[in-house]
């Protein structure tokens, strides 16, 4: 977007001093007619940025001038990574922080982008939990959110899904995880993944420890979804969809003269499959596996004794 580039040109320029249309180009990876067009547009602003010819030339700020992007502190600035989802903000315990920091960065823009930013949070808003999705209470999040800033060993009692459920765990939580408005935290030795509403008790240990060397949350992460989806997923039924319906782990489609479309659907299990296509009504059959269809037919001839 023009306004992230004109910012970016700005910082640019005030980090690194002196440079070229071309290098700008290819640094913001835009044309160098791109950049002349940013350069006045920041001209326009009030930005005192001048441009010498030569060999030697380029684009510099005035001696001296810097942005007014200054006066945030420690905790306004990690907060300021979470600007778009102030939801989350306030639940780590960064809401009147990130309003802080909104303001400051807010007054410091030119007028041009300050427009801008005004437009964007007045017509974007992002609510990342689902519908149905549960509200789930995490008393214990923004005391992991701390641990993790400060490398610190928690001792938790947490609850899992199998016996025994409830667990003593000595965790060294590497980061934290936001999906479908849940919060994971991805603690080491492992590393492995917990979720952070089912923290049952917590105490910080004066222990601090130290994260693995070249650890990424982001790739961790999505190795983390692949594997989960692949244990999950572990059987396949073949179904017919009426036209227009689709499904989005649907493979191997093929179209039949009649505008319905036969194609395979990674399953859980059969008794789950069964909720399932249960709730697609009369836009799905299912052709196999036998006994998945044979579960289907068995409980609708339930349903139509019960109803008559």
């Amino acid at each position: 977007m023009k306004s992230s580039r004109l910012v970016s040109i700005l910082l640019l320029l005030q980090t690194r001093g002196r440079m070229t249309a071309a290098q700008l180009a290819e640094e913001l990876e835009v044309s160098v007619r791109t950049v002349y067009r940013d350069v006045e547009a920041l001209g326009a602003a009030g930005v005192p940025l001048y441009g010498d010819a030569g060999h030697a030339g380029g684009y510099r700020l005035l001696d001296g001038y810097r942005t007014r992007l200054t006066g945030l502190t420690a905790d306004e600035a990690e907060a300021l990574f979470l600007a778009g989802v102030p939801g989350p903000a306030a639940e780590l315990g960064l809401g009147s922080v990130l309003a802080a920091a909104q303001l400051k960065v807010r007054a410091a823009l030119p007028v041009e982008l300050r427009a801008h930013a005004d437009r964007v949070s007045g017509r974007f808003h992002l609510d990342a939990p689902g519908w149905y999705a549960e509200v789930e209470e995490a008393p214990y999040l923004a005391a992991v959110a701390d641990a993790v800033w400060n490398n610190r060993v928690l001792n938790v009692v947490y609850r899992r899904w199998r016996a025994p459920t409830d667990v003593e765990r000595r965790l060294e939580p590497y980061g934290l995880v936001l999906k479908a408005g849940r919060w994971y935290v991805v603690a080491g030795p492992g590393p492995r993944t917990f979720r952070v509403d089912q923290i049952l008790r917590l105490a910080v240990s004066e222990e601090e420890f130290a994260r693995p060397e070249g650890f990424d949350l982001a790739a961790y992460w999505a190795a983390y979804q692949r594997d989960f989806h692949e244990r999950l997923y572990r059987g396949e039924a073949v179904v017919r969809l009426a036209p227009g319906v689709s499904l989005a782990r649907a493979v191997n489609r093929r179209e039949e003269s009649d505008g319905w479309t036969v194609a395979t659907v990674p399953i859980e299990s059969v008794e789950h499959a069964v909720g399932e296509f249960l709730r697609m009504g009369t836009d799905v059959e299912v052709l196999e596996p036998p006994e998945l269809r044979e579960r289907l037919v068995g409980t609708l001839r339930e349903l139509v004794a019960r109803y008559g």
